[in-house]
């Protein structure tokens, strides 16, 4: 008999499992996958935004040294469907075909026209200048209020308008009637650029066939490998059950990844047309114009309010940027946002409109945060001018209007129920670590000075939704899937563990959580676990990873199936021991009758007694091994308070932030380590939009910030140091008691950094500066607020 002491997991600073094999270069990036006989596709896309293709000769480019084939559009018509999209939010959504290779037309810079088959990839791209296009252009379709007016150019002109939804939601009293009695209504516009994602890793896809069985095997750089192979199944009429995708170990996605793309419905059409396996990767510039963009929307929010600062009602208009197609989730991405914008505040009335709006720029679809970054920005950056209206702190405004702790569960007026909370708890703590009081009186100081160098202090309180889950709700939603998540637990006949699970990382840590939760379950040493994932055979089941699900839902999946391994267990252990099931306790791994220690089994033991089926109870089968599909209840609902303080130059518009303080709260922390890498990212990312990125197109529909030279991701040199914190409520609504961590940074950071370079200019006149916040527009803000004030004293 083992004897064992396995220390309790979860909560204990585990250093990943996966780390050492990725930064030793044991990886293997789909780019590196290599098969005999492969063949690289090279990819020509046109250099217009709206065109009408009247010409394609790849017969030039077949010529070229070590050229295999090459294809247009035709050329694959009959073995390629449209690209899908799982979200059609209305009845009445207008549904554009979305050919992966241009038919007819083009629809924005970079929208594919011909591919190239070569022996290598630098032939395949050498032959695309071969190939000849001969272009009508047409007119772009680029402001979104224009997009609307009547005679318009249309981006799809067989549809007749580029206005692909309208999307409304009413809550609550009327708004009009509260907007009567209000005492303060304030009216603003916001607008989020649009961003362009950066993964380190740029997209890939590699398809190996197996001719004899009609067999195909595809490797990609995806979040959702199960969800890839039920829509290229679609749109390629493969059958599902001949397809087998593999997202090995895929670097970094931020809903970049979450998508069905044509290079991967093209690869697939090819291997299957020419017997071979071929492969394609994505240059970063290349990457730019054909990876999904995130954001792209006008709000234009109105607050009713008391003179007392009171929330009475909140209206909120959006013209979300669809882009050229709609992809798998775009016209959903603004949705969710509408039940994120009255966020942790009370409030008599609601009323939300979205129009989904056609443009001939690169679709947009998922970005960290989806919807929600969006939303917690409007209505943060919108509490702060109600403050500033009614001569309140910002602090205070919020204190005024948010839920109480002891009023959780509670039903917003968005019709969410969040489950637990303490809005009051994370603010005190990140106050205290700020020095907020301090700071106030120093600002106060300097404008006394009138310094030039002006100190601003910004505020944002939110949550989110995340753990896209509920099934029913997402019927409700018009969503096309489902939010449950599989898991399965093998007890090897050795004493070591496979878990199968079918969430997909791509560095989230995944395998070092999981571990730490089945540990914790079944007693066996995190050392001796093993996570399976990311492959449609090892784990055939499961709606993969995006909106800070994994944890919430795929991960209470492991937990429940470590459960029931060990109800069965138990029934072995009670056999071999000679006790009845009530009479066994488990604790560390080892199951041990009550009142007499001596008689104990390990799981092990248990797990190798089974295997052998020598002396089992009677109808038992000969496995530990359980599996359990889990449908949460609920999203569940993190929260936190973050808390900027910037310095910024009124002779030169730049920014500083000199410190940045932020308490979250996740529920149960699983790994601190691995929480505290995901907030440091999620801050990156938030910061960026607010102080540097932004996708730029000229006026014929160009994207003129299309390589790194021209789009700014910072470095952790542009970032400040971050003071991190956490208050802990734990979820009701799922058996780990956690909460999504993956988006909550970017969701909470933008506006708290924005609200600060507002602070900090407000006694100029400056109300707003739009994003990102350059030099040249917090220039622009103070300098336009300067000449206002000049006109309105002379």
């Amino acid at each position: 008999m083992t004897d064992q002491a396995v220390e309790p997991e979860v909560g204990r600073a585990r250093l990943r499992k996966e780390d050492a094999r990725l930064i030793t270069g044991q990886t293997n990036w789909t780019d590196n996958i290599g098969v005999t006989g492969l063949l690289h596709l090279a990819i020509l896309r046109s250099p217009m935004a709206h065109a009408r293709i009247e010409r394609v000769d790849v017969s030039p480019a077949l010529e070229r040294p070590g050229v295999v084939a090459a294809f247009t559009g035709r050329d694959l018509a009959d073995g390629l469907g449209s690209l899908p999209c799982a979200w059609p939010v209305t009845e009445d959504m207008v549904l554009p075909d979305h050919p992966p290779l241009a038919l007819d037309e083009v629809r924005h810079a970079g929208d594919p026209v011909a591919v190239v088959v070569a022996r290598d990839r630098y032939a395949a791209a050498d032959a695309l200048e071969a190939i000849e296009v001969d272009y009508e252009p047409l007119p772009p379709v680029l402001d979104l209020e224009d997009a609307l007016a009547e005679g318009a150019p249309l981006v799809h002109a067989d549809k007749g308008t580029n206005r692909a939804y309208v999307w409304p939601l009413r809550t609550g009293e009327d708004y009009e009637s509260v907007k009567r009695r209000a005492e303060v209504v304030i009216k603003r516009r916001y607008r989020q650029q649009r961003l362009i994602p950066n993964a380190m890793e740029p997209r890939a896809v590699a398809v190996a066939p197996l001719a004899a069985s009609g067999e195909y095997t595809m490797y990609s750089t995806t979040q959702i490998p199960h969800i890839l192979r039920i829509m290229l199944s679609v749109v390629t009429g493969v059958p599902e059950h001949k397809l087998r995708v593999i997202a090995p170990d895929v670097g970094g996605g931020f809903g970049s990844k979450l998508q069905v793309y044509g290079e991967e419905a093209i690869a697939l059409a090819i291997a299957r047309k020419l017997g071979r396996p071929v492969k394609w990767t994505e240059s970063r510039s290349e990457g730019y114009l054909a990876t999904h963009h995130g954001r792209g929307m006008i709000q234009d929010i109105e607050l009713a309010a008391t003179r007392e600062g009171r929330l009475l009602g909140l209206k909120v208009d959006l013209l979300a940027d669809m882009g050229a197609y709609l992809m798998l989730v775009t016209p959903g991405i603004p949705i969710l946002g509408a039940f994120m914008y009255p966020a942790i505040y009370k409030m008599d009335a609601y009323e939300f409109n979205c129009t989904g709006v056609f443009t001939t720029r690169t679709p947009t679809d998922a970005y960290r945060g989806a919807g929600r970054p969006e939303a917690t920005y409007a209505i943060e950056r919108a509490m702060d001018e109600l403050a500033a209206e009614v001569g309140l702190d910002p602090v205070e405004v919020r204190r005024r209007n948010w839920i109480r702790h002891e009023e959780f569960p509670y039903t917003t007026i968005a019709g969410l129920t969040y489950d637990s909370g303490n809005y009051e708890a994370a603010t005190e703590k990140a106050l205290a670590l700020f020095g907020y009081d301090d700071l106030r009186a120093e600002q106060r100081k300097r404008d006394e000075r009138g310094d030039a160098v002006r100190l601003g202090i910004g505020v944002s309180t939110y949550t989110e939704m995340c753990g896209l889950a509920p099934s029913r709700v997402l019927r409700d939603l018009r969503y096309s899937a489902g939010g449950w998540e599989a898991a399965s637990i093998r007890m090897l006949p050795t004493g070591k563990v496979e878990v199968v699970t079918g969430t997909s990382p791509h560095g989230q840590g995944h395998v070092t959580s999981w571990s730490q939760i089945a540990s914790e379950v079944l007693g066996v040493p995190f050392e001796d676990i093993e996570v399976l994932h990311g492959d449609t055979q090892a784990a055939p089941q499961g709606m993969d990873t995006y909106g800070s699900r994994s944890l919430v839902v795929g991960g209470s999946a492991v937990h429940r199936a470590a459960e029931k391994v060990v109800e069965k267990a138990r029934k072995v252990a009670a056999h071999l021991l000679e006790a009845s099931e009530d009479d066994l306790e488990f604790k560390g791994g080892v199951f041990s009758v009550k009142g007499s220690p001596e008689a104990r089994k390990t799981i092990q033991e248990v797990a190798f007694e089974t295997f052998t089926s020598h002396d089992v109870p009677e109808g038992m089968e000969p496995t530990l091994n359980s599996e359990y599909l889990l449908d949460p209840e609920n999203f569940s609902y993190p929260h936190g308070t973050h808390l900027c303080a910037v310095e910024v130059d009124t002779e030169t518009g730049q920014t500083r932030i000199r410190s940045y303080v932020c308490v979250d709260d996740v529920g149960r922390v699983i790994n601190p380590m691995i929480v505290e890498g995901q907030v440091h990212g999620g801050l990156a990312q938030g910061i960026a939009q607010a102080l540097y990125e932004e996708a730029v197109y000229d006026a014929e529909g160009n994207l003129v910030s299309g390589t790194m030279a021209d789009y700014l991701v910072p470095s952790a040199a542009d970032l400040p140091d971050f003071v991190t914190d956490r208050t802990e409520t734990p979820a009701a609504s799922n058996p780990l008691g956690v909460k999504g961590v993956g988006e909550a940074g970017t969701i909470a950071s933008t506006p708290a950094v924005v609200n600060a370079i507002v602070d900090a200019l407000r006694p100029l006149g400056v109300h707003d500066v739009r994003m990102p916040c350059t030099p040249e527009r917090v220039w622009e803000a103070v300098r336009s607020a300067r000449a206002g004030q000049k006109e309105a004293s002379a």
